[in-house]
C-alpha cells in the first residue's frame, strides 16, 4: 500500500502545500485553488510559486484538476502519501472515549458487543461501521465415548479442548453391545483425537471412501456412529459473518452520490462476501490498516477508503473491525476511533472466551 514515492522526495514546501490541500478538501469537499492554499498555508509565497508547486504535484500524480474547476483535488496516491507521512492524528475527545468505554464494557453479551462496536464506529465517525464476528482456532477433540442407554439408543460424549463437552443421543437401527461400543470409541479416538470438528468429519469421510471394501462390520458401524455424533455440531468456521451498520451514512457524501456506484456499494454490503474477504486479509496485521481506492482490490470500493484494525483474544487476532467511507474522510479522527474500539472490544470479549 506504499506510495510510489516517499514524502522525503518532495521539498518541505511541496509537502506542506499538499498537506494543506488535502486537509482543505477533506474539510470542504471543494477543489482547492491557489488563492485558498495561499491563505491556509501560512507561507509567504506568491500565487505564481504556489501554482508552480501545484503543477509539480499534479505531474507527480498526487493531485488532479477536475474538468469543471480551476482548483485541485487529491488523488488516491495523494491521500496515501498524506496518511503515511503527513497526517497528524488527533487525540479522541473525552466524550467519544466515554461513549466507547460505556458501550463496550466487560460483562455484556458477546453478540451485543459486536453489534455495539459496529454501531459505535458508524455513529461516532458518521461512516459505515463493519465488524467481523470472532473467529477462534476451533476446538480439537480430546476424547469420544459411547454409553449404551437402551438396545437402540446410545449417548455420545465428545470432550474438546478448552473443556467443552458435547452430549448427543444417537438412535441406532441395529443394536450394539457395550463391548462393541467401547471398540468403536477406541477406533474413533485413534483416528480423530487432536482434530477439530471440520477435520474430524473429513477424516471419517476419507476413511469410508478409501477403505470401505476392507472394513469389517464393526469399523463401518464405528464410522457411522462418529458421523452421527458430529452431525449438527457448529464448526464456527462455516458461519463466518460480519455486522455492518450505518450504510445509509454514505448517501450524504457528494463523492459517493452516483446512484449506480451507491447501488453497487450497497450490493456489496448485502452480500458481505467482498468485505469479509478484504477484512480477512488484515486479520494478522498489527494496528490500524488503511486501504485507499483500488488498494482494496475490489472495484466497488474504488471511490472509498477503509480504515481497519484487528481485535484479539489473548495473543490471537480473532476478528477485524473498521469503517468504510469516502476517500476524503477525516483520517486524523477516524484512525483513533478504530484503534480504541478494537482495543476495548478485545478486553470486553475476554470474559466470554476463557483460555
Amino acid at each position: 500500500m506504499a506510495a510510489n514515492r516517499q514524502a522525503s522526495d518532495l521539498s518541505e514546501r511541496a509537502q506542506h502545500l499538499l498537506k494543506v490541500l488535502v486537509e482543505a478538501y477533506i474539510a470542504d469537499g471543494q477543489p482547492v485553488g491557489s488563492r485558498t492554499l495561499a491563505k491556509r498555508s501560512g507561507l509567504d509565497l506568491s500565487a505564481a510559486t504556489i501554482r508552480n508547486v501545484m503543477a509539480d504535484l499534479e505531474e507527480l500524480g498526487y493531485i488532479r484538476s477536475p474538468h469543471t474547476s480551476a482548483g485541485r483535488v487529491p488523488t488516491s496516491q495523494g491521500y496515501r502519501l498524506f496518511v503515511d507521512s503527513l497526517l497528524q492524528v488527533q487525540p479522541l475527545e473525552a466524550q467519544a472515549i466515554n461513549i466507547l468505554q460505556g458501550r463496550l464494557s466487560v460483562g455484556l453479551d458477546s453478540q451485543v458487543l459486536i453489534q455495539s462496536a459496529s454501531s459505535l464506529l458508524s455513529g461516532i465517525t458518521s461512516l459505515t461501521g463493519v465488524v467481523t464476528v470472532p473467529r477462534r482456532n476451533p476446538s480439537s477433540l480430546k476424547q469420544i465415548e459411547f454409553l449404551r442407554l437402551s438396545s437402540h439408543q446410545v449417548l455420545a460424549i465428545l470432550v474438546f479442548t478448552r473443556n467443552e463437552v458435547q452430549n448427543r443421543i444417537i438412535q441406532l437401527e441395529g443394536g450394539m453391545s457395550a463391548a462393541e461400543l467401547q471398540q468403536a470409541a477406541n477406533f474413533l479416538n485413534d483416528c480423530l483425537v487432536g482434530k477439530d470438528i471440520h477435520s474430524a468429519r473429513q477424516a471419517l469421510l476419507d476413511e469410508m471412501s478409501q477403505h470401505r471394501e476392507d472394513m469389517n462390520r464393526l469399523m463401518l458401524s464405528a464410522i457411522e456412529l462418529g458421523e452421527l455424533a458430529f452431525a449438527g455440531l457448529n464448526t464456527q468456521q462455516e458461519e463466518d459473518d460480519c455486522v455492518i451498520a450505518g450504510e445509509t451514512n454514505l448517501m450524504g457524501y457528494d463523492d459517493l452520490s452516483d446512484i449506480s456506484k451507491l447501488r453497487d456499494l450497497f450490493g456489496a454490503f448485502n452480500r458481505k462476501r467482498d468485505i469479509l474477504s478484504l477484512l480477512d486479509k488484515t486479520i494478522q496485521a498489527d494496528g490500524v490498516q488503511i486501504f485507499i481506492g483500488r488498494e482494496a482490490g475490489y472495484a466497488v470500493f474504488e471511490d472509498c477508503s477503509l480504515v481497519t484494525a484487528p481485535y484479539s483474544l489473548g495473543d490471537d487476532h480473532v476478528g477485524v473491525l473498521g469503517v468504510i467511507g469516502p476517500k476524503r474522510m477525516p483520517y486524523e479522527r477516524v484512525i483513533p476511533v478504530v484503534d480504541l474500539t478494537a482495543r476495548l472490544l478485545s478486553v470486553a470479549l475476554q470474559s466470554h472466551y476463557p483460555h
